[in-house]
């Protein structure tokens, strides 16, 4: 079949991907958030689903058709296609798309991708200027590689639940740290993969894993673990090595309240009413007042409990001190200063209005761009399936087959 030129969604010609073709075969968070930054930043993302949709566009549906939150966010800018890869016909296009891509993202079991043809072996064989972008749970070597896994298997094996909760109440976060971390990796190393192509013509396997991420979120830690020989005992929010530095309960909410260094913490002191502070031999420097943090933390407890949240956050603001107000997720979108900045975008799907996070990173002369929303399961069969060659007779069979 002959080449034919790759064609983008609204492609934005001064993006610095434009032009690249990215086949997206990731699922749920790290490896389609992977290929959700290429795609902002002009790249034409591919993303490949089994007939009828994959697993991950439905996870907490947030729509009337049942697609979720996650998918919705990570799903922009891309293009759908529909293959079923148990078939012939599935498995050939497949083949003519990795041919003809210059990034596969993949986050599926290396048995999978060695099923599918997508071990680097066999990717540099038919397409040796491909960069082939795979993550997994534990690592490629281990008693624990080839495993499955999901965000909190690095949050549980790197000691950052057993520090997060307190004791005997190891905590998870909510937040899926350790599976954004790890795409933000891999874009970043797939990134240097195209930068070095540019001067040997050659692709090359970009790997992460949950478990390194998640490992190096929390090094610092780890190292004061190994140096002192013994684990910190949790405190829950409340920070060990400085202080104060915990959530603190208002009359009517919750504020956070961090201080680092002497001239912060003298700004404090005087705020709460405890000018001796700054002299105490316990409180000289922050590992000490990290020490010695629930001293520190009653008095500003104290202080925080006689006051609403706004009138405490405007004393603390007017000292410079880095304080802020919990929010639940539904406050979020009323804060003023997350309106004014522009931190959300609209997107629009199946009769549902959805707020999309806006680019991560911004650059000014040639800024990540939103150019389209989610697409539906396989909206974009069609039309990547005449890009690449295939016959109207071959596309009806196929849809035809994958349809019933």
């Amino acid at each position: 079949m002959p080449d034919t030129p790759t064609t983008a969604l609204n492609p934005d010609t001064t993006a610095p991907l434009q032009g690249l073709r990215v086949l997206d075969l990731g699922r749920f968070i790290a490896g389609p958030y992977c290929a959700t930054l290429l795609g902002d930043l002009g790249a034409d993302v591919i993303r490949i689903e089994r007939p009828g949709g994959g697993e991950d566009r439905f996870v907490v549906p947030v729509t009337p058709s049942g697609e979720g939150g996650s998918f919705l966010q990570l799903a922009r800018n891309k293009r759908s296609i529909c293959l079923d890869l148990a078939s012939s016909e599935g498995r050939r296009a497949l083949d003519v798309l990795v041919r003809r891509a210059d990034v596969i993202v993949a986050n599926l079991p290396a048995a999978e991708l060695a099923r599918l043809g997508l071990d680097y072996a066999s990717v540099r064989d038919v397409n040796p200027r491909a960069i082939l972008t795979t993550m997994s749970a534990y690592g490629d070597s281990g008693p624990n590689a080839g495993k499955t896994g999901f965000d909190g298997i690095g949050q549980v094996m790197s000691g950052a639940a057993w520090l997060s909760g307190k004791p005997g109440e190891p905590a998870r976060w909510a937040a899926t740290y350790v599976d954004y971390g790890t795409a933000l990796g891999c874009a970043f190393g797939t990134l240097a993969a195209l930068m070095s192509r540019q001067q040997t013509g050659l692709g090359q396997h970009v790997t992460g894993s949950l478990l390194n991420t998640a490992l190096t979120f929390f090094n610092s830690n780890l190292m004061e673990a190994r140096f002192r020989g013994q684990d910190r005992v949790p405190s829950g929010s409340r920070g060990q090595q400085l202080a104060p530095c915990d959530i603190f309960t208002t009359r009517d909410g919750h504020v956070l309240i961090q201080v680092l260094g002497m001239a912060q913490f003298r700004k404090l002191a005087a705020l709460v009413g405890e000018p001796r502070w700054p002299d105490d031999p316990r409180f000289q420097t922050d590992q000490d007042r990290g020490v010695h943090g629930e001293l520190i933390n009653a008095g500003v407890a104290a202080w925080c409990a006689s006051r609403d949240t706004a009138g405490a956050l405007q004393q603390l603001v007017a000292a410079r001190i880095p304080a802020e107000q919990v929010l639940s997720p539904l406050q979020v979108f009323g804060h003023p200063h997350i309106e004014a900045g522009d931190f959300f975008r609209d997107m629009h799907f199946a009769g549902a209005t959805v707020p999309v996070v806006s680019p991560q990173v911004g650059l000014s002369a040639t800024p990540a761009t939103y150019r389209s929303d989610a697409p539906a399961v396989g909206q974009h069969t069609v039309e990547v399936l005449r890009e690449i060659g295939f016959s109207e007779e071959d596309i009806t069979a196929m849809c035809a087959r994958e349809s019933g």
